[in-house]
């Protein structure tokens, strides 16, 4: 038994899915809205010192995340592989939810994007992103 999602519109995107295929245009899967097929949960702690991002990610092996910072935003993005079915026999019901999956969170100026790290362990994604003090503004003496 495969899981489906309601979509409000399936016909409309399956039409506009077949076009673009047969006229050989791609979108990007984020334009698309198909970045991702499932979203891990997300605890984020605001600390004195720092940020604490916490995402639970079971079964998605280290190799298959990839965290990037770019213009103040953090992406993290993965993939937890379902299994395949052993022996000829398939599931009678699947709950876990797997496929690739992306996360998107724009950080504060206060930042200190040279130190950000991650780990990984029994499942859940620790990323830290340290704070630094916010520039204050300078003032010039007129001559």
């Amino acid at each position: 038994m495969s899981m489906i999602r309601y979509q409000p519109i399936p016909l409309f995107n399956h039409f506009n899915n077949d076009i673009n295929r047969y006229f050989g245009k791609t979108r990007s899967k984020a334009a698309a809205g198909q970045e991702r097929d499932w979203a891990p949960a997300v605890d984020i702690r605001e600390e004195e010192s720092r940020y604490l991002l916490s995402a639970d990610i079971p079964g998605v092996e280290r190799e298959n995340i990839e965290i990037t910072l770019e213009g103040g935003v953090l992406t993290i993005k993965g993939e937890r592989r379902g299994e395949t079915a052993a022996n000829g026999q398939d599931y009678r019901r699947r709950e876990c939810m797997h496929g690739t999956f992306m996360r998107q969170f724009t950080l504060p100026e206060t930042v200190d994007s040279q130190n950000i790290s991650a780990t990984v362990k029994d499942g859940v994604l620790d990323v830290v992103i340290p704070k630094q003090a916010k520039p204050q503004p300078t003032r010039i003496t007129i001559n």
